[in-house]
């Protein structure tokens, strides 16, 4: 494994981004519309994995959550608010400032942290996601490896990504950063992963797949789940045993 799977080039882009992070109408709009939709998927598999009724308001209760690549904190508070004891890693620094005041405006106890995955250093958490994050790291196989030690026996690993399609390239690159929906430059379509590619590296770093379900958009409904993966999809695996 590399020293760091961090890109500074890509953390110094999205640390730019840091107070419009939670401004709906912001650089971050296309974040703030998607995240309804990944924490009623994220709460769907944690509900399946741990058995827990759906309709308790803290199914993470006892449970600590790793959110590596948090940005300001859109999936960390709400994971907070599940009962977990949340930490948040990112690579940029104004990010994790940023994190830290609205959590504390917020009243939410999060430990966030600057830095990359390597440097958790044998803890591990029952619950670790990154979402929209491998496309943006320098090593994808390094990085799995890192998420797949930071997960506990019998925890459980939830990643979201772009598809490498004709579709992505259009609509997030070619379109999205066009208009300014997505700031220019976010994305290299080339970092993309196909699922099969993604499944591959979590299988190589010892967890099991448990599910792959596509992210959709349409302008009547927006972004929904589907088993359309063209566009963008979630990888669901496990530690089991």
């Amino acid at each position: 494994m590399t020293d760091t799977t961090i890109n500074p080039e890509e953390a110094a882009h999205f640390g730019k981004l840091a107070a419009d992070w939670w401004n709906p109408k912001g650089s971050s709009a296309m974040l703030h519309r998607l995240n309804p939709v990944r924490l009623g998927y994220l709460r769907e598999r944690i509900d399946a994995h741990w058995g827990e009724d759906a309709s308790g308001f803290t199914p993470l209760a006892g449970k600590r959550a790793l959110d590596v690549g948090c940005g300001a904190g859109l999936l960390c508070e709400p994971l907070a608010r599940l009962g977990a004891t949340v930490t948040g890693l990112d690579a940029a620094p104004e990010n994790i400032e940023a994190a830290k005041a609205h959590a504390a405006l917020s009243g939410l106890d999060i430990d966030y942290r600057t830095g990359s995955v390597e440097d958790l250093a044998g803890e591990t958490f029952d619950l670790v996601t990154s979402l929209e994050v491998i496309e943006h790291v320098t090593d994808p196989a390094a990085f799995v490896a890192g998420l797949a030690a930071a997960l506990a026996p019998g925890g459980l690993l939830i990643l979201s990504t772009p598809n490498r399609t004709m579709l992505s390239q259009l609509a997030l690159v070619t379109l999205a950063e066009g208009i300014g929906q997505i700031p220019r430059g976010t994305h290299d379509w080339g970092q993309f992963l196909k699922p099969d590619e993604l499944t591959a590296l979590i299988e190589d770093a010892g967890l099991e797949v448990v599910e792959t379900r596509g992210l959709s958009f349409s302008p009547l409904k927006g972004f929904t789940i589907s088993d359309d993966e063209s566009l963008d999809y979630f990888v669901t695996a496990a530690r089991f045993g």
